[in-house]
């Protein structure tokens, strides 16, 4: 078998891809379902969040909303055009992403406001250290790793994930139809975006890196590729259980005084 990796099966088929890179998302999962089934998504779509859980997560994950473009800019720097069948295939895959998700910020932006957030509020993330820590962990990896290790980490780990969470909270219309209708289209954009779009973006990823490292990577490249993926769902988790512990400034009843902010439905003591 040539080293060599050219995907012929389905796009979104795990088994159209290297063993290597088979087994690797198979031990990656458990971390990435600890991300996806967290109490803080369970309770969004559910029009449940606490507003003050609701303010922390929107606040500490904009650094990583807002600067995902440069991170993946940050990729297209290691790669020239004709290097090989994998390097164009990433260039061509970070080009187009970095023109999509250049529009993702002004639609968290109308998110946050949903949540009485403005631009300024979400700027100040910077006092939020436990919730910075993706945006710092994305930023590094991205500098100091090969390309695909930092494409497996951040478009394939961490826009997967989140594809995955968006689609659970869009999974029940309870959200969406708790907020006030004038505001409902700008507030939800961004979920109903990522969770039709992350469906296939992080697959894409996915066949980048089997394509930039073969069918026979070194057992180092391998460690590599598996330790980034599971850093990026640790801190995904860390930043979720920081945004959580603003349920403890606040509680079920007085978050439901900002019900036309957050929802309608009854919220009762967790």
């Amino acid at each position: 078998m040539t080293q060599e990796f050219r995907r012929t099966g389905d796009l979104k088929s795990i088994g159209s891809y290297p063993v290597w890179l088979q087994r690797v998302v198979r031990e990656t999962n458990v971390y990435k379902k600890r991300v996806v089934d967290h109490e803080l998504f369970a309770l969004m779509r559910d029009a449940r969040l606490p507003l003050a859980a609701m303010q922390r997560f929107l606040v500490g994950v904009w650094p990583t909303i807002e600067q995902f473009p440069r991170f993946m800019s940050m990729n297209l720097k290691k790669v020239g055009y004709g290097e090989s069948a994998g390097a164009d295939m990433a260039r061509r895959y970070l080009i187009h992403n970095i023109r999509v998700e250049q529009k993702h910020a002004d639609h968290w932006v109308e998110w946050a406001k949903s949540a009485q957030l403005g631009l300024g509020d979400l700027r100040a993330a910077g006092e939020l250290e436990g919730l910075q820590a993706l945006a710092h962990w994305c930023w590094y990896v991205c500098d100091q790793a090969s390309l695909p290790v930092a494409i497996a980490a951040t478009n394939y780990a961490i826009e997967g994930a989140t594809g995955e969470w968006s689609c659970l909270v869009c999974s029940e219309n309870t959200y969406a139809e708790s907020l006030p209708e004038e505001i409902r289209g700008p507030a939800t954009r961004w979920l109903r975006l990522h969770a039709e779009y992350d469906d296939t973006h992080p697959w894409e990823a996915l066949d980048v890196v089997a394509t930039l490292l073969g069918h026979a990577p070194s057992p180092q490249q391998v460690a590599e590729v598996r330790q980034a993926i599971r850093s990026s769902f640790v801190y995904m988790e860390m930043a979720l259980d920081h945004a959580m512990m603003g349920a403890l400034h606040g509680t079920f009843d007085e978050t439901a005084s900002n019900a036309s902010t957050l929802g309608t439905a009854t919220l009762d003591a967790a």
